[in-house]
């Protein structure tokens, strides 16, 4: 699987979902988004679950936020998180 790298801890509102959005639209399937965000992308999420995506959201030690984003429904998204 290859990374799609996304670091949005120090992007404002809306920058950070525009770029996801772009990113999921143009995703492979051996493709996985890897945002870090400051807080839940929520809406993000939720469009990611109307499109049949899976995703996985962690929130670390540090407060930040690990959004994993992918088409593959066979990739454990668990084993992806850097953390």
């Amino acid at each position: 699987m290859t990374k799609i790298a996304l670091d949005a801890r120090e992007m404002e509102h809306p920058i950070p979902l525009q770029l996801a959005m772009k990113y999921l639209k143009e995703m492979q399937e051996d493709q996985y988004l890897y945002m870090i965000h400051r807080k839940q992308p929520i809406p993000l999420i939720e469009i990611a679950k109307e499109k049949a995506f899976q995703h996985l959201s962690h929130l670390d030690t540090h407060e930040t936020w690990h959004i994993l984003i992918t088409k593959n429904q066979y990739i454990n998204l668990k084993e992806l998180l850097d953390v």
